[in-house]
Parts: C-alpha cells; sequence; structure tokens
C-alpha cells in the first residue's frame, strides 16, 4: 500500500456497518484503520495519526462526542478532521457536535458515496495533494493528478519518493517537518528505514528543484528537521 495514500481512521462499534464503510473506503482508494470503541480509536490516534477520522457518536463507555472533544482539545491532534455519524438529527444534537469540534455531520441514514464525497472535501483542505489537488508555492507547481512538477518555465524530473516528500512540503508551506514525521508520511510506519535516508532524498529534490537555478526553497531547521520556506 502506497505510503502517501490518505489514513481514514473508522471508529464504529455495529461490525456490519463498519466492514460496509471500510470496504467502500478501501475500494475509493484510503487506507483504512479501524476502531470498534473509543478507547481503541483513541490508542490508534496516538500511535498511528490518521489524515481524517470518521466517528460513530453512539458507542459505549467513551463516547464519539467525547473522543472527539479529546482530539480536538490537544494540539497535536486538533488539527485531524473528524466526520461525525449520528442517528440523532436534532439541531441541537448537530449544534453540540459542531461546537465539541467536529468539522462535519452526517446524520443515519445516510448515503456511502455522500459519506466519501465529504471525506475527499475535507482532505481538500488538509492533504490536498492526496485527493489530486494542483498545489502552487511560488514558482513551483506541482500537479498531483498527473504526478508533474514545474519551476517557472521548466518541467522537473523527481523520483516519487522526492516527489512525496515535496507534496508535503507544499501542502504545509512553512512547517518544520522532523525526520521521523517524514519517514511517517513518505515512506509510511510499515517499512523501516533509517533516518539517514530523509536526508539524502532532500538532497535529491534539493538538487532537482534548483537544476535550472533559483534559490533553494527548502529550508534546515537545526536539531528539527526541514521546512518549505
Amino acid at each position: 500500500m502506497a505510503a502517501d495514500q490518505p489514513t481514514v481512521l473508522l471508529v464504529e462499534d455495529e461490525p456490519a456497518q463498519r466492514e460496509v464503510l471500510s470496504y467502500n473506503l478501501e475500494a475509493d482508494g484510503f487506507r483504512v484503520l479501524t476502531a470498534s470503541n473509543g478507547e481503541e480509536a483513541l490508542l490508534i490516534v496516538a500511535e498511528t495519526p490518521p489524515d481524517i477520522i470518521v466517528l460513530d457518536w453512539m458507542m459505549p463507555n467513551v463516547s464519539g462526542i467525547e473522543v472527539c472533544r479529546q482530539l480536538k482539545t490537544r494540539s497535536e491532534t486538533r488539527a485531524i478532521p473528524i466526520i461525525m455519524l449520528s442517528a440523532r438529527s436534532e439541531e441541537v444534537d448537530l449544534v453540540r457536535g459542531l461546537e465539541t469540534g467536529a468539522d462535519d455531520y452526517m446524520v443515519k441514514p445516510y448515503s456511502v458515496v455522500e459519506l466519501l464525497a465529504r471525506v475527499r472535501a475535507q482532505l481538500r483542505r488538509t492533504r490536498p495533494a492526496t485527493v489530486g489537488e494542483r498545489l502552487e508555492y511560488q514558482d513551483i507547481v506541482l500537479d498531483a493528478e498527473t504526478h508533474r512538477v514545474t519551476r517557472g518555465d521548466h518541467a522537473l524530473k523527481l523520483g516519487p519518493t522526492e516527489f512525496r516528500l515535496l507534496s508535503t512540503f507544499m501542502e504545509k508551506p512553512g512547517r518544520v517537518w522532523s525526520r521521523d514525521q517524514l519517514l511517517d508520511r513518505v515512506w509510511g510506519r510499515d517499512i523501516y528505514v533509517d533516518t539517514r535516508t530523509v536526508d539524502v532524498h532532500i538532497g535529491r529534490l534539493r538538487k532537482a528543484l534548483c537544476q535550472y537555478g533559483g534559490d533553494d526553497p527548502l529550508r534546515t531547521v537545526r536539531g528539527a528537521g526541514y521546512a518549505l520556506g
């Protein structure tokens, strides 16, 4: 499975519903992690932060609304989009879900096709390259759908790893990424890669970006990692 596939954490306590949603999400190109309760969901997020969470409200012990509240109060997880699923259709419940921090809210029964569209809409905001969006930073243009990169008037040839690195940087210009964070995002947690490998591929990316001149847009932050701009 490609490391740059967007990861969805599906939190649903009903096995049949969990299986149907998991199947459809995977068929639509997502990497799917599943949890059957709130405690399990919080553990998964701590170990393997997903790109987006599809979260059922009504669960035993730790409810979906409590999971949402906890994640949105933590600085390291508050940016993860959460789509809340609920049988509660009253306006007061919708307001409560959104005020707790949910980014979207769907009432059961819902259309799976609509859910997939809403997942992609949230990812367009937080990880646009994974859903084929065109990214621009200064004179660099990355077309995620065609896998083409240009700088000024020149087309750049990037290897797949360098392309994923650049996508990561261009989605969040200015953010400093540690080597471990880049390993998780670009290579994936299932593959062991030495952190020095990150430095090698950053060097290749820099060479490709500057092959026709221009300033190096990548910044090395001593003791922290790398950033674009």
